[in-house]
């Protein structure tokens, strides 16, 4: 794997565009992009950060304010990469650039109401804005230049999707304090198209399949409830489990071909159900022992100091049963430390991904049988680590490869594709050494095509690309 050199970005904000032909970064009140082959700059911008006149007027009682409020808190490609806004959440703006026109440029001035966050709609000339307190979502055109307005979204980060197509938008919507759900035309200047109830009372979130027939939504924390209904608001199925547990539904994940749906909460179990009956068809639970026949990967001792930060090295393969250590949660005290922190599957459906909150080191992948063998889902592989994992991110294309990080001078990976000498499929597990003196992998994130990462830092970045056979870079 070779890696770059070293790049400055303010709040994490690096990304490759959706093609990876560039990468963008913002540093404080500037974009900068750059060729994704050769990292040399292409386009920069110096974002104007004076506040919108509705931001100044209610911050003139503030004499002075911190620089950092003018420097970019969002920015985000187009769909199709020929646009990129960067916005000020605390002053109120949002700027739009055009990738292969310098000149052209568009800013929106949010209100009274303010600014939290900021969204590109699929199309790749609309744009959503979310104000504060759920007050409203703005969809601003930047063909037409006209904006609409959709009020009382329950959550400003959560809660509204896009069908897979794009042609319609989905928002969970809070009116005369009863959960509802808005579907609106994205063709049609976001008209209303159809608004109903849901059957939840406190709505956490909601999570479209993948086949756009379903939608599984939830109740907050205090309730484990979960309810599929269609988009046309009837009500298929509930499911709470038997005993229900003390907390609710903390993660929903869809399997790719929306056949089964994996749901956990607070407590070490997650529930598979299936699109046929809605109720579970299996259970899988946290243990502390590992079972024989269960691949255990163990992270090697000092490795990094042994490696100076360069090359790879094979995770340590431990023999099978093992005990590993779970931390007790305590139920007494808010947001107790249990439960699924990462619910996730790989491109094929044929691993879930788990990381358990009381177990902060490890990696535990799950393995499901193809449409042609019999349902038999098992633990397949437990990844130990030294520290805490922070991020676990499965390859966009390649279905067996994923990397990990626990904020510390490597990256991890993990791959079920490497062939042995006989043909067989294998499992490797290596630890990568970043080649920086002070740097610290705190987050992480592939390239669309699957070849490329992003590395974070605080307030640093780097990239990493894996290199083939006869390629130089």
């Amino acid at each position: 794997m070779d890696f770059t050199e070293i790049y400055k970005h303010s709040f994490n904000l690096v990304s490759f565009s959706p093609g990876a032909h560039f990468l963008l970064a913002a540093v404080q009140d500037r974009l900068i992009v750059r060729r994704s082959d050769s990292f040399q700059i292409t386009k920069t911008w110096l974002v104007d950060s004076s506040p919108s006149p509705t931001n100044a007027t209610l911050s003139t009682a503030q004499r002075s304010l911190p620089s950092s409020n003018g420097w970019i808190t969002h920015a985000a490609w187009s769909y199709d990469s020929e646009y990129i806004f960067a916005a000020c959440a605390r002053r109120g703006v949002v700027h739009v650039f055009q990738i292969h026109d310098q000149d052209w440029n568009a800013r929106i001035d949010a209100g009274a109401e303010g600014l939290m966050k900021v969204e590109w709609a699929p199309d790749g000339r609309t744009l959503l804005c979310f104000s504060e307190w759920g007050l409203r979502v703005t969809v601003w055109s930047l063909v037409t230049g006209a904006s609409t307005y959709i009020q009382f979204p329950i959550h400003p980060d959560k809660g509204f999707t896009f069908r897979s197509d794009g042609r319609y938008f989905i928002l969970a919507e809070r009116h005369k304090s009863k959960d509802t759900l808005g579907l609106y035309d994205t063709s049609d200047s976001f008209k209303l198209v159809r608004h109903f109830p849901l059957p939840t009372s406190s709505l956490s979130s909601f999570a479209l399949s993948p086949t756009d027939n379903h939608l599984a939504v939830w109740e907050g924390n205090l309730e484990y409830k979960l309810h599929i209904i269609t988009l046309a608001g009837k009500v298929l199925a509930s499911f709470t489990p038997d005993p229900e547990p003390a907390l609710g539904v903390r993660h929903v994940a869809w399997h790719p071909s929306g056949a089964f749906l994996a749901v956990s909460g607070w407590d070490d179990r997650i529930y598979i159900l299936d699109s046929m009956s809605w109720s579970p068809v299996v259970t899988l639970e946290i243990s502390s022992r590992v079972p024989a026949g269960v691949t255990l990967w163990r992270e090697p001792s000092n490795w990094q100091e042994s490696t100076d930060g360069r090359g790879f090295l094979s995770y340590d393969k431990i023999r099978t049963p093992y005990t590993i250590s779970i931390t007790k949660p305590d139920h007494t005290k808010p947001n107790p430390k249990s439960g699924a922190t990462q619910l996730e599957w790989n491109k094929t459906g044929t691993v879930l991904l788990v990381r358990f909150e009381n177990i902060p080191n490890a990696v535990h992948l799950f393995q499901f049988p193809s449409s042609e063998e019999s349902f038999n889902p098992k633990l397949r592989s437990v990844l130990l680590h030294s520290q805490n994992v922070l991020h676990c991110r499965w390859n966009p294309v390649r279905p067996g490869s994923m990397i990990i990080c626990c904020g510390n001078r490597g990256i991890y990976s993990w791959s079920d594709e490497w062939q042995n000498p006989s043909g067989e499929q294998e499992e490797v597990a290596e630890c990568i050494g970043v080649p920086a003196k002070q740097f610290d992998t705190r987050d992480v994130h592939w390239a669309p095509d699957g070849k490329g990462l992003v590395l974070l830092d605080k307030e640093k970045f780097c990239c990493a690309f894996e290199v083939e056979e006869g390629m130089t870079i």
